[in-house]
């Protein structure tokens, strides 16, 4: 199948709105858990998932933390304006480093009520926890076609622009929970094992992990790996063509330090990616060296959403890592930013994992044509099972351990 032609009409299905959870389960780990093997679909709970797990299995996490990146300004007449931090502008190599910036940075973003924004008025925003008074100040720069650019301003004793967010931003929640952030959110939307700052929507599989659970899988052998993808607002944009050609696929940030790309090399059993997230990640190494063997002056610049479907050459898994790692020598690198667009839909061939832990997704979005490629026009079938058994459904709802159907690609 040539995913450009897929009618993304035949990955609809109705979910009523009291079926969205607007809250986690507490604690996390007492979600639901849907299992799909061969065919078969069973009901467990996730506490239960070292049952599911042998000590052969890689389990993959990935470690982004969600930034408070909403802020909202308060113009002297009352009107409020709000800016959406989606990430850093493209003249900075990545998003640690315009994190780090410190007394100015420029940010693509969003703006709700951008009409009340006046050209060449500043919005200011006191930044709350200082023992002084200081204030950060938006500067409108310009329109693109789908969001706009910012520069901030602020007193550089205040620190850097990760720390301004920390003091006035929000923590940005999906639009579909349509509810105002609570204090709670400040926990629940981030993963017990979040480290790397940087995402703007939670990796929602990992929400369901307490440090209990990860624990046990350590005990029995589970070895965890920890990457690191930057999730972007784009992951909730439902696709609105009518044919996967012509939607564009967002574009986030990866990176992974050497010893990470090495345990992959190494590791011989299976692997299981937490979340969507980081199936794309490691789908993305590999035909970032794939690109690599074909073509030995190729550099590991962003992986384009098409790349993967237009190579004729079969790459083995081993020697496209062996390629990353030899260019990294080369370069000297200890670690590898990159950018990924990589859109995995039916016709995908999945190289990089044997099993999927995820949340149920949204209607016609990319992530449920991810699950598709997993697991073929089974999909249906699951979130049937999902639908006529009350389970949770999106960022704050149950999960599933999905295994890979072979036949799935053809």
């Amino acid at each position: 199948m040539n995913p450009r032609s897929i009618d993304i009409a035949q990955y609809d299905y109705l979910l009523p709105p009291e079926r969205i959870a607007l809250h986690p389960v507490q604690p996390r780990d007492q979600s639901r858990l849907v299992i799909y093997r061969a065919g078969a679909i069973r009901p467990s709970r996730f506490v239960f998932l070292p049952e599911e797990l042998d000590e052969s299995v890689q389990l993959c996490v990935n470690d982004s933390r969600v930034i408070p990146a909403r802020l909202v300004f308060e113009k002297p007449s009352g009107g409020r304006i709000e800016i959406f931090c989606l990430e850093p502008d493209a003249s900075y190599p990545e998003v640690s480093t315009a994190l780090a910036c410190r007394g100015r940075v420029i940010w693509r973003c969003l703006i709700g009520g951008a009409s009340k924004w006046k050209k060449g008025q500043v919005l200011l925003l006191e930044l709350s926890g200082g023992s002084t008074a200081a204030w950060l100040r938006a500067h409108f720069l310009e329109k693109g076609e789908t969001d706009f650019r910012i520069e901030f301003e602020w007193p550089e004793l205040v620190g850097s622009f990760g720390e301004v967010l920390e003091r006035a931003g929000r923590i940005p929640l999906p639009p579909y929970l349509k509810r105002s952030v609570e204090a709670q959110d400040q926990t629940d939307y981030q993963t017990t094992y979040a480290a790397a700052d940087g995402s703007v929507a939670a990796p929602t599989a990992g929400l369901h992990f307490t440090d209990e659970l990860l624990g046990t899988l350590h005990r029995k052998g589970v070895e965890r790996l920890d990457l690191t993808l930057h999730v972007g607002a784009g992951t909730f944009k439902p696709v609105t063509a009518n044919q996967l050609a012509d939607h564009p696929m967002h574009g986030e940030w990866i990176h992974l330090h050497r010893p990470t790309l090495e345990r992959l090399l190494a590791h011989r059993g299976k692997r299981v990616a937490v979340g969507t997230t980081v199936l794309r990640t490691l789908e993305s190494i590999y035909w970032l060296g794939a690109r690599l063997v074909e073509n030995r002056n190729a550099s590991l610049e962003k992986l384009t959403q098409w790349e993967p479907y237009e190579s004729k050459v079969a790459i083995p898994v081993k020697v496209a890592l062996e390629a990353v790692l030899e260019r990294m020598d080369v370069q000297g690198s200890d670690s590898l930013w990159t950018r990924t667009e990589l859109l995995i839909a039916p016709g995908y061939r999945i190289r990089m994992a044997d099993g999927l832990i995820t949340n149920f997704h949204q209607p016609k979005s990319t992530l449920l044509l991810l699950i598709a490629a997993l697991v073929g026009d089974n999909w249906r079938r699951i979130y049937s099972y999902a639908m006529e058994n009350d389970f949770r459904f999106l960022s704050y709802g149950d999960a599933c351990l999905l295994w890979r159907d072979p036949l799935a690609a053809d």
